[in-house]
């Protein structure tokens, strides 16, 4: 059309996504990084650029017009190549070296990782490490992280990587209420408060027999992260399931049953297969992976001293 297009950036339809998107202009501001009257000026001069209108203002929030859904569709193919080729050349790398960004969640970090991601440092000093703690899955597709370190028994088709370890889980009680050894389920489940993962963790088995075995009224406490399920565990707040290596590695807690095989879940060291032979990807995955099966016997529950006797319905299959 005429000599304005060539003013356009990649900058510009990254804004016009950024506020279809969040449906708004603070929104796109936050995504952004620039403040909310930017976002209105920037808008104003792409549309004048263009002399189309790219947005309607709703109550509901700014809907693209057909002009704008087509720039949006182009932005989102722009990102994916741009986001392609940087994970390729990020794979095509000569030395281990470089940021390296890593998504877990915060009871692998606090109670597993975070000393081995020390001794990482040490081993490779030149890769620096960004973690990023979040319990919902990442895209790695778009490089939100290049490694995910996640318990799943169904990790994406997308991703590649090596299934380090089975984590297994067991009923945990504080030590000094179980001195004289562990009651059979139906007196722990009658007898004494429980705490379970929330409503969000739902799907897990570990809930959902709690659900099943234990008196609503028994239920005391519920919470969002396994990292605090151990913590509310510890502190008296009742009988609950974790991780072994988790509740093991608490000397106030002890396990009132053997780990239950239904409960267990997979951990996976996962990457995108266009980084999988980068020298700084594959020298974490292959570290973090040497020093997880040096601990596989704590993870995947191997009996821990002065474990007291079994509770045999609280192991039976849910």
């Amino acid at each position: 059309m005429g000599e304005p297009f060539k003013n356009l950036a990649w900058d510009d339809f990254r804004l016009v996504k950024a506020i279809a998107e969040a449906r708004g202009l603070a929104g796109a501001a936050a995504a952004t990084g620039v403040n909310h009257s930017t976002v209105f000026r920037r808008l104003g001069q792409i549309e004048a650029a263009l002399g189309a209108k790219l947005f309607e203002r709703h109550r509901s929030g700014y809907t693209p017009t057909p002009v704008g859904e087509e720039m949006v569709s182009l932005a989102s193919r722009l990102e994916a190549d741009i986001t392609g080729f940087t994970r390729r050349l990020a794979g095509n790398e000569i030395a281990a070296a470089g940021d390296l960004r890593v998504t877990t969640n915060d009871s692998l970090l606090v109670h597993l990782l975070t000393p081995i991601l020390a001794r990482f440092r040490r081993r490779w000093p030149s890769v620096r490490l960004d973690i990023i703690l979040a319990n919902q899955a990442l895209n790695l597709s778009r490089r939100d992280a290049d490694v995910a370190i996640r318990a799943t028994d169904s990790p994406p088709d997308t991703l590649v990587g090596r299934r380090a370890a089975a984590i297994a889980w067991a009923l945990y009680g504080r030590r000094d209420v179980f001195e004289g050894g562990a009651p059979d389920l139906e007196t722990l489940a009658a007898g004494h408060d429980w705490v379970s993962l929330g409503e969000n963790l739902a799907h897990l088995k570990a809930v959902q027999f709690v659900r099943r075995q234990v008196a609503p009224e028994r239920i005391a406490y519920r919470v969002n992260t396994v990292l605090g399920l151990a913590e509310a565990v510890a502190a008296g707040l009742g009988l609950g399931h974790l991780p072994c290596f988790i509740g093991d590695g608490r000397p106030e807690l002890v396990r009132l049953s053997d780990p239950v095989p239904d409960f267990s879940a997979d951990l996976w060291l996962l990457t995108h297969p266009d980084l999988r032979h980068s020298p700084r990807v594959r020298v974490f995955l292959d570290f973090v992976a040497g020093e997880i099966a040096a601990r596989r016997h704590e993870i995947e529950g191997a009996p821990a001293p002065g474990t007291l006797p079994r509770a045999a319905e609280a192991t039976s299959q849910p």
